[in-house]
This record gives C-alpha cells, sequence and structure tokens, in this order.
C-alpha cells in the first residue's frame, strides 16, 4: 500500500519592507542602472541596518508579487519562449513565474539611512515585497569555476 506524501508545512513570510522607486513595469532587461530605494517597515528599529554602509553590494530576496499565479510554471519550457533556446526545466531558469515566485539579486549598496537602503540593479519594480537583506560577502561566491550553458549567457547579454 502506498502512503501519500507528508502534507508539507504551512511557513508564514512576511516582508520585512517595500521597494520604492525604480521602475514601474516590468520589463525584461536594462536593470544595470535602476536605482531604487528599499523601506524597512516600521517594526524594525533603525538599528536594524547598523553596519550594513560597510559593504558595496547585498543580496535581495523578495517576492515576484505581480505575476499572474495562471502564468506560474512548474515544468520545463523555452526560456522567454524563445524555441532558439533549449526547453528546460523552471530550477534551470531564473523567471518570475516560478512556484514560490520568490527572485534574489545581487545589488550595488549605494546609501543607508534610517530604515532605507538606496541600490542600484535591483530587478524589482516599484511596490515589490522584500523579504530579506543580506550583505554579499566574496566568501559566499562560488568557490570553484562556474559553468552555464551559451542560450543563458545569451539571455543575460542585456540584462544588466
Amino acid at each position: 500500500m502506498d502512503e501519500a506524501p507528508p502534507t508539507p508545512p504551512v511557513i508564514e513570510v512576511v516582508p520585512i519592507g517595500f521597494v520604492h522607486g525604480g521602475r514601474t513595469e516590468v520589463i525584461d532587461d536594462q536593470w544595470g542602472d535602476v536605482v531604487a530605494d528599499i523601506v524597512l517597515d516600521d517594526r524594525f528599529p533603525t538599528d536594524a541596518l547598523d553596519g550594513l554602509v560597510e559593504f558595496s553590494h547585498l543580496d535581495v530576496v523578495y517576492v515576484f508579487d505581480q505575476v499572474d499565479e495562471a502564468t506560474i510554471t512548474v515544468g520545463a519550457r523555452h526560456p522567454r519562449g524563445r524555441t532558439d533556446w533549449p526547453r528546460v526545466g523552471i530550477f534551470a531558469q531564473r523567471a518570475k513565474g516560478r512556484p514560490n515566485r520568490i527572485g534574489v539579486t545581487t545589488c550595488e549598496l549605494v546609501a543607508v539611512a534610517e530604515r532605507s537602503v538606496t541600490v542600484r540593479g535591483l530587478d524589482a519594480v516599484d511596490g515589490t515585497p522584500v523579504l530579506d537583506l543580506k550583505p554579499y560577502m566574496t566568501e559566499f561566491a562560488p568557490r570553484s569555476p562556474v559553468r552555464q550553458p551559451e542560450w543563458s549567457s545569451e539571455l543575460m547579454r542585456e540584462y544588466w
């Protein structure tokens, strides 16, 4: 007799703040010069950002909240619908229409003030919920050579 798989736990994740400024519409490319603020929720004291200014970059974890649930992909597809690129699984892509709609971007840290962090190169639009901020540390970068398929390099050529 086969047992049903266990029911995954429900994990509540509450945004720590929201993106303010930058782009207002979702566009796939040219994010490199976009400057936006991440404003923390009032439940965080201003010292929550103490020491962050010492870092040049940070990882921003956010939710693609404007993605229609009907467009979420759980299997394979052609990235950006381009049939000249291979059909690959959603976990071999960084597409916004992914199962939990979570995005992660390493951004340049421009400034920190009160509960606000100014970043450059965040590919999230105005109003996007931010789940977490983490300082980028060289030691978390890959420790072995990075490889990726040519189609992904072609996709990213105009992204930043």
